[in-house]
């Protein structure tokens, strides 16, 4: 039993690394794993035999001798369903084994309220056809959920969700009896997602501690520690957005506070320091405020100079915390950070301890908008990693 596990961990190991790298040489996967080229080829075997992975000779080794081949994951042939819902866009992709997008449906989200009947109406919809669009022989091995709320972990239960009003809606479930699955779609945190994307994939590729801030109308959070996602007692962990900023003479905040992050920088609070009109929401919005402050409109500058200045509060004090070799701004937050990067770093430089600030990175997700659609893709191949072999794949049929 002992070897079998061994066995088990060091397929999902070299999966995990072809899954993370695209390609990577035999050579490459003796070192990093500590195994000897024979027990390399004997795991690539395997997981060729089962239609994983498949191996070629390497085009351009510079190197005289025989060349080590190279182990590239089979993207066409093995994918995931991932599903994103935004506060004003849903997304549905078929995303291959490697990280490969290749396929994806988009809607527009009104902000209509509680809206869970429409949103897995219209995910489902999209499920059915990106299967059906699928080649004959591609399989579905998982599938992930990204939601712009707090979630319960296990059953995709959204406990609370600001800014359309979900509160304890059965999400996962939900869109699982919509797909005909026996049990919930696995569903995770935006901006919990967003930072493991970042982090295996995008800007944050190479750093075991760091903080990825997520705007869409408000702020979320997600916290790498020691190459972990934080996650909490509950799972509830990393609602930067609600950390108070501002306690005195704050902004109200959705959840019920005054100050909190998102209420002093959220799409409300820029907009509402350009003297936009209250009707007037969105990201194009968000980006005219940014387009405009570059051209030197004075109402803009100054809004996003204020709005810098309490991202750059918030970004101190979870310097100061955490101590992070990078801090990546991601979906609308790329736009502000853009516009407002002055009085963030001016906030650093008067508010974090000299050590913790002299190394620290701040970057725009490299990922962009994708990012917590590719996090939702990354938790669709959490068993297939575990266990390649193990059998609890497929999730779904080919085709409904």
């Amino acid at each position: 039993m002992l070897q079998e596990e061994i066995r088990r961990r060091n397929l999902g190991t070299l999966l995990r690394h072809v899954h993370l790298d695209g390609s990577v040489s035999r050579a490459a996967l003796a070192e990093r794993m500590g195994l000897n080229r024979s027990t390399i080829m004997a795991l690539t075997s395997e997981l060729t035999a089962a239609g994983l992975v498949r191996e070629e000779a390497p085009t351009d080794t510079g190197r005289t001798g025989r060349p080590s081949l190279v182990v590239r994951p089979e993207t066409a042939g093995v994918y995931v369903l991932a599903f994103d819902v935004a506060v004003d866009w849903v997304t549905a992709a078929r995303v291959g084994l490697g990280g490969v997008l290749l396929d994806r449906r988009w809607a527009s989200r009104p902000r209509a309220g509680a809206d869970l009947d429409r949103v897995v109406d219209v995910l489902a919809g999209f499920g059915r056809q990106l299967l059906d669009a699928a080649p004959p022989e591609a399989v579905c091995v998982g599938l992930g959920a990204s939601y712009c709320g707090m979630i319960r972990p296990g059953d995709g239960m959204v406990r609370f969700g600001p800014d359309l009003g979900w509160v304890d809606q059965a999400f996962g479930a939900e869109l699982g009896r919509r797909l005909g699955l026996p049990r919930p779609v696995p569903v995770g945190n935006e901006a919990h997602l967003g930072a493991v994307a970042e982090q295996r994939r995008g800007a944050g590729v190479g750093f075991q501690n760091m903080i990825y801030l997520h705007g869409d109308v408000g702020v979320g959070g997600g916290i790498i520690v020691g190459g972990r996602l934080l996650d909490g007692d509950g799972g509830y962990a990393c609602e930067l957005g609600h950390m108070v900023v501002n306690p005195h003479h704050g902004r109200p905040c959705g959840c019920g506070s005054h100050g909190c992050l998102e209420a002093e920088v959220g799409e409300r609070a820029l907009l509402d320091a350009a003297g936009r009109p209250a009707d007037l929401f969105g990201r194009a919005a968000l980006r005219d405020v940014v387009t405009d402050a570059g051209r030197g409109d004075p109402a803009a500058r100054e809004a996003l100079r204020r709005i810098g200045d309490w991202l750059g509060v918030g970004v101190a004090n979870l310097i100061n915390l955490f101590n992070p070799g990078i801090v990546i701004f991601g979906g609308m937050l790329r736009d502000v950070y853009s516009g407002a990067a002055d009085p963030v770093r001016a906030r650093i430089a008067a508010n974090v301890l000299p050590v913790a600030r002299e190394r620290v990175r701040l970057r725009t997700s490299a990922l962009g908008d994708d990012a917590t659609l590719v996090g939702a893709a990354e938790l669709g191949f959490t068993e297939l990693l575990a266990d390649p072999l193990g059998g609890a794949v497929p999730a779904l049929p080919p085709r409904w």
